[in-house]
């Protein structure tokens, strides 16, 4: 176990004990089980690892544990946009930024020495003084856009070429008419007429299709690396 690990048990033990707070032995138990992961975790999560470990606690007794270790600063409560309220380990004296994917949820932490300094700037120079503050980032993880990367609107395809449709852009309405020409994501589409303007003609489960260039846009398509030649 860190060392700061077992200085963190040391203080909980102590400052639950001075307050009076009861079952210290068990969220004691609790404690150790949430420093062991390094990461943000929901009370789900928190509470399937306990039961895992043979810990068995009701619900209401994490959910009470988890609160009075944010009230007491041994953790910090996160929400992050589009997930479900989220905990982590709060060292003192330490501060760090999120980069949130918003495909696969993945968090990363940072530190930046220099960023945190010209936050101090901005403030002082408009007359502010922090308190406190955050910064959440959200975009692409470098998986998820390797895997964004791949995929290639069906209009920038070439005659021949042929792939699994992926994904549909746009809003409601362009998806529900790819979805009435017969389309799915899952189908494989092979283009055979593509001019590079106007419309293209392409093969989906052996009926063709013609379509404007702007609904080909809202196509999402993974090339599978086969080309059939044109006559």
């Amino acid at each position: 176990m860190k060392a700061n690990h077992r200085q963190e048990k040391r203080q909980f033990e102590r400052l639950f004990e001075k307050e009076g707070i009861d079952k210290v032995e068990d969220r004691m138990a609790i404690l150790e089980v949430f420093l062991g992961v390094e990461q943000h975790m929901s009370f789900q999560e928190l509470a399937t690892l306990l039961e895992n470990k043979g810990l068995d606690f009701e619900p209401d007794f994490v959910k009470k544990t988890l609160n009075l270790l944010c009230r007491y600063g041994f953790a910090s409560k996160r929400k992050f946009e589009g997930q479900p309220t989220l905990y982590e380990h709060r060292y003192l004296g330490s501060h760090h930024d999120h980069l949130i994917c918003t495909k696969c949820k993945k968090i990363v932490e940072f530190e930046n020495p220099q960023m945190e300094t010209l936050q101090l700037e901005i403030a002082s120079f408009h007359g502010f003084h922090v308190l406190q503050h955050k910064m959440e980032m959200y975009g692409l993880c470098s998986d998820c856009l390797r895997e964004r990367v791949s995929l290639t609107p069906l209009s920038y395809a070439r005659e021949g070429e042929s792939g699994v449709i992926e994904d549909f852009t746009g809003g409601s309405a362009a998806q529900l008419r790819l979805a009435t020409m017969g389309l799915r994501r899952g189908d494989e589409v092979e283009v055979i007429t593509n001019k590079g303007e106007g419309q293209l003609v392409v093969a989906v489960n052996a009926t063709r299709l013609a379509m404007g260039r702007g609904v080909a846009a809202k196509i999402m398509v993974k090339p599978n690396g086969r080309r059939k030649d044109l006559q």
